[in-house]
Parts: C-alpha cells; structure tokens; sequence
C-alpha cells in the first residue's frame, strides 16, 4: 500500500477524516481552492476526488440553488460519509469521468490529484469536463520540507514501523516539486497553468491524538497494531515538542499549490 494511488479507506476511517482530518487540515483550504477558482452563484461544478466532500460543500454555498455541485470519488468509504449532505455524489475514477465534453464551469480538486494512478490522464479528463470559458483549480500539497513536522514523523515511522507506513505518511507530497508539476499539467494538454504556492498550517488537539488519527483515518489503520500506534506516538511526543503550543495543541506548518486554469 506504499504507492500513493492505493491510499484507500474503509467507512470507519472516513468517519475519522470527516470528524478529525477535515477540521484540522482540509477544511481550511475549502475556501482558498473556490476562491482560485472563481466560484459564483449559479455555477455548474465538479469536484474530482471529493473525499467527503468539504470541497464540494463550499462550491455548492458559493453556487447556491440555481448552480450545481458534483462529488466524485472512487472510494465507496469515502462517499459514504459524504451522502450526508445533499449534494450529487457519482462514484467514478477520475481518468475516465461519467460526464460528456465542455459539462461544467468549474472543476475542482483538493489533495487526490497524487493519489491518482494516471494523473496525466486524469487532468486531460477534468480538462474536457470543463466546458469553454471554465476555470479549472487543483490543490495538492508543497514539498515536505514545507511540512517539516511531517518529515520529522516519517522519519520516526521509518525507525519504528518500518518503510511502507513511512511511505503512506509522505506520500501526499509527491507533487511537491513546482516545475515537476507544472510540466504534469502542460503534458496534459493543459495550457497556461499558474502554480501559486499558498502558506498553510495545521492543527490537532495534541500530539497524541495527531498520531491516532494519522493513523485511524488513514491507511495506516489497517497496517499499524495499537503496540507500533503507541511507539510512533511515544518518540513523537519528544520530536514534535517544538510545535506544541500552550494549550497542548499542535501547529504545524502545510503549504500547498493550487494550480489554476482557464479554458479559452
């Protein structure tokens, strides 16, 4: 499960991403990802890889009822938690959209583009989703030395753990590499793209509770026993000391690019 394109979730762990992983990480970068791609009122939308759907969620506030909001994603566990909300949720796999040429004014995406297996082929799909005129904006995350109390955390998984739970923890900064990825856009087909690297933090209650729901609401929940869930935490409370605040919480800095792009 090393490979980023197998980061997949039961239902139990999506529950743990909506509850814990979406106040801490992704829920702020809701708001960043509309705003880059100009969402307005009565905009037709599609968020690709929507997980459970904080992305989604913001575009159809933005929208209001005379637009429409779109959730895609693969994973059944994922969607699950999302059906909550009354949004149109498609399970699907981004290369090969259940939607015809020019279908939407906006396509977005928010931390899945690298964990699609064909990316290239992915991006040329959410392309030709988006109709004329459509803005197109996708999030993934900097580089890990962006993140530096991730790097410090995969570190100490690689020592405790071994190297595949150290590969599913970096495995959301593959697309780190800023001419890396805009080459990935302009060889799919996607012309014009803007790579913005935006500052970012992240926050959990405390260290402790960071690594139960690293681990819980990810991959790692089906690789890691309590005993090895336990050692990462134990070195983990010394290492990541540095971001404890007052209050006992963590705060860590995250950056991210949102690539942007406008069909002609």
């Amino acid at each position: 499960m090393a490979e980023p394109e197998r980061w997949q979730v039961s239902t139990d762990a999506a529950e743990v991403y909506e509850s814990c992983f979406v106040p801490a990480i992704f829920g702020a970068w809701a708001g960043p990802v509309a705003d880059a791609a100009g969402i307005r009122r009565g905009d037709k939308a599609l968020d690709v890889g929507c997980g459970t759907g904080v992305l989604a969620r913001e575009a159809l506030r933005r929208a209001g009822q005379e637009g429409q909001v779109v959730g895609l994603d693969l994973n059944e566990g994922m969607l699950a938690v999302a059906a909550r909300t009354k949004i149109e949720w498609r399970r699907g796999d981004a290369a090969s959209l259940p939607f015809e040429d020019a279908s939407f004014d906006v396509v977005v995406s928010q931390f899945a583009l690298m964990y699609f297996p064909d990316r290239t082929v992915s991006l040329r799909e959410m392309w030709r989703a988006l109709a004329p005129g459509g803005r197109l904006a996708v999030a993934s995350w900097a580089p890990i030395d962006h993140a530096r109390g991730y790097q410090i955390l995969v570190d100490i998984a690689a020592r405790q753990c071994g190297r595949e739970p150290a590969d599913v923890l970096a495995a959301p900064f593959v697309l780190g590499d800023q001419s890396e990825l805009a080459k990935l856009y302009a060889d799919s087909g996607i012309s014009g793209a803007k790579v913005t690297l935006h500052e970012g933090s992240i926050r959990f209650p405390s260290v402790a509770e960071f690594i139960r729901i690293e681990v819980k609401g990810s991959p790692l929940a089906d690789m890691l026993s309590d005993d090895a869930m336990q050692a990462l935490a134990a070195e983990s409370e010394d290492a990541l000391v540095e971001f404890v605040v007052p209050s006992g919480a963590i705060v860590m800095p995250m950056d991210a690019h949102i690539v942007t792009a406008g069909k002609g």
